[in-house]
């Protein structure tokens, strides 16, 4: 049975991770290098909870809970103690992904699960880094995360089925909707995401129409609850760019061959909100 979870990476992804887990009863270690990072994400999860008292959402006595439950550390030996689940939600380059779940062999108990929060790389690739591949899977949570109701669940042939099953129980338990889908690069959602994100660029860059026009074209043409370029900032360009280079030349197809827009807005620091400036302000 799965009572404690680690979260590798305080970010944006790794702290939603961490306060849903906290909720939702589990013990929780939020690890990431830096002090700093750890007290950014600690910080953003107690403003979250704030936030839902505030609105009430959230009751007092559940956000003190859920923050008792989540302690930040940058001690990755401290972090992976007894924890029965590990999640990592850290950049998303598979070299760095396949280095962290190697050091996280030598940590952990021979049971321990092992999730990654990539939205696009090879389960399987990032598996072989470990002498567990049956015990690895993809646990790929959307932003917002205690919001979005998504949990794309990825297996690997190697994946066991007992995997499988508790990581669908823990994400049941976070109040996720899962779906299953097999091991192929961009999955299910950022294949289909992400081209969509890739054309509405190209449609910016064309001058067919404003960034809010082409939102509003998929939010009140399609009921899509959010545009796709609002969504890129969101996300982030630079992981969105990460993401369109690594399915463009695992693919081989040019729908994923991003703009030199996109690659300009990176180069320039404009990556959406967690910039200030994307295809929108956010400051």
């Amino acid at each position: 049975m799965i009572t404690k979870i680690a979260v590798i990476g305080a970010g944006t992804m790794g702290h939603g991770i961490a306060q849903v887990a906290g909720m939702s009863g589990y013990t929780v270690s939020l690890y990431d290098i830096k002090q700093e990072f750890v007290d950014r994400g600690l910080d953003s999860i107690r403003k979250n909870l704030a936030k839902g008292v505030e609105k009430g959402k959230v009751a007092p006595e559940v956000m003190d809970t859920s923050l008792n439950r989540i302690k930040g550390t940058t001690d990755l030996a401290a972090a992976a103690h007894q924890a029965q689940l590990v999640i990592e939600a850290i950049p998303e380059k598979l070299e760095l992904k396949a280095e962290l779940f190697g050091k996280l062999e030598e940590l952990c108990e021979e049971d321990c699960i092992f999730g990654s929060n990539t939205s696009s790389l090879s389960i399987a690739k990032i598996a072989a880094a470990t002498k567990r591949p049956d015990r690895v899977i993809g646990t790929h949570f959307f932003n917002p995360v205690h919001i979005m109701k998504l949990l794309e669940i990825v297996v690997a042939e190697s994946t066991s089925a007992a995997t499988l099953a508790a990581v669908k129980e823990v994400g049941e338990k976070l109040g996720k909707d899962c779906i299953v889908v097999k091991d192929f690069p961009g999955f299910a959602t950022s294949r289909l995401g992400v081209c969509l994100g890739l054309e509405a660029i190209r449609m910016v860059e064309q001058g067919v129409a404003s960034p809010e026009d082409i939102d509003k074209a998929m939010t009140l043409g399609y009921a899509h609850p959010m545009g796709p370029l609002r969504l890129t900032d969101l996300v982030g360009l630079d992981v969105r760019l990460n993401i369109a280079d690594y399915l463009h030349e695992e693919l081989n197809s040019e729908v994923f061959k991003a703009p030199k827009l996109m690659r300009q807005m990176v180069e320039d620091g404009k990556l959406g909100k967690k910039s200030g400036q994307g295809f929108y302000s956010w400051e």
